[in-house]
């Protein structure tokens, strides 16, 4: 579906500047921005090849089982179905932590891991579980604390403080993830009670 928007949209801007007579200016901006999304992608590279090194210290070191550990208790709370030793609880505190530190990128496999891992626990159901649905709330609305791909982009473009945004991020990602489960839990509620209905 996501395509067809895409496709769609491309056409209607296609069509809009052949009778808008903008067309030379489309292959520009066409042209334009290929460009400067390969040399933004190469200047992605390093910053996050970096904060991934520094994650494999951190594993190696001991510190993120450290993390685990202070977070579990909030975990354990939000995902009650989730048994203590059991392999999704890991994946899925090692996909927060991953998106605690702005990696994105290597928190995706982490949390493909977790959902496959939850699914499981749900007997292999297609439907998902209550789990499943709070872990995409919250992997959604992805607390903060350090924007990395974001502080890469802004580096990239010669931002004069491309850490300024650290503390308002951090404040809207709160936000989001209180907001987030705040409606996961009242939506649990409801169908809950329906059930018992």
């Amino acid at each position: 579906m996501v395509n067809l928007i895409w496709v769609f949209m491309f056409v209607i801007g296609i069509v809009f500047a052949m009778f808008n007579g903008t067309i030379g200016a489309v292959n520009e901006a066409i042209f334009t921005g290929a460009k400067e999304a390969v040399t933004l992608c190469i200047g992605l590279i390093s910053i996050l090849v970096f904060w991934l090194g520094m994650m494999k210290i951190a594993e190696n070191a001991g510190m993120l089982k450290i993390l685990a550990k202070l977070f579990e208790p909030i975990v354990k709370r939000l995902f009650p179905e989730i048994p203590n030793e059991h392999p999704a609880m890991g994946y899925v505190l090692s996909n927060m932590i991953a998106n605690m530190f702005g990696l994105g990128n290597a928190a995706t496999p982490l949390g493909i891991k977790a959902m496959e891992e939850m699914k499981k626990l749900n007997n292999g159901s297609n439907e998902a579980s209550r789990s499943m649905i709070t872990f995409l709330a919250i992997n959604t609305s992805s607390l903060t604390l350090i924007p990395t791909t974001v502080i890469a982009i802004r580096m990239n473009y010669n931002s004069a403080n491309p850490t300024d945004i650290v503390g308002t991020t951090l404040l809207a990602t709160m936000c989001s993830t209180i907001g987030a489960i705040i409606i996961d839990r009242y939506f649990h509620y409801r169908r809950s009670r329906k059930k018992d209905e």
